[in-house]
């Protein structure tokens, strides 16, 4: 695992995994995420707008400055993820074409929140499945016993032997 900030993120459904059988990845379930630090930074950016715009309120100017930025960081996400989470952006964040009254653009801001904390915990999630998966296989391994990597014919006092021949 890679501990670069932008490093791609893979997000994989769980998928349930007998005792000793190896986790399938269902096709088409390969949600990436190319830039997790760009994603953050975007989705604290609008968190806080939000947060700003409850508290007072926005004339018709700010409507449209936070139209532009709301546009600007759904175009910007859509440059860090898959296409398939990019096609599911489009479908919640549609694009603010006049300029929104408060309560659109407020609810557009949450909209958006709301999905990016969405897409974090599906990435949680998969997190959690892949180490819980590793760990059953782990255990799995454990239980069975790993080999000692001595042959049964090997002398109990003396040295190993390392061939078959000698």
């Amino acid at each position: 695992m890679s501990t670069e900030p932008d490093a791609p993120v893979e997000v994989v459904q769980a998928v349930p995994v007998e005792a000793g059988e190896a986790p399938k990845i269902p096709l088409g379930a390969q949600e990436t995420i190319a830039e997790p630090a760009k994603l953050l930074r975007i989705a604290s950016m609008v968190r806080e707008l939000l947060e700003e715009t409850r508290h007072a309120p926005i004339d018709e100017e700010g409507r449209k400055r936070l139209a532009d930025v709301y546009q600007r960081s759904v175009e910007e996400l859509g440059e860090s993820i898959s296409e398939d989470l990019k096609e599911e952006l489009a479908t919640l964040a549609p694009p603010v074409d006049t300029v929104p009254t408060e309560s659109e653009i407020r609810i557009a801001q949450a909209q958006l929140v709301g999905w990016l904390e969405g897409l974090f915990h599906g990435i949680q999630a998969a997190m959690f499945a892949q180490q819980a998966a590793a760990r059953a296989q782990f255990e799995e391994l454990r239980r069975r016993g790993l080999p000692s990597g001595q042959s049964d014919d090997a002398p109990p006092d003396g040295p190993p032997r390392s061939g078959q021949y000698l």
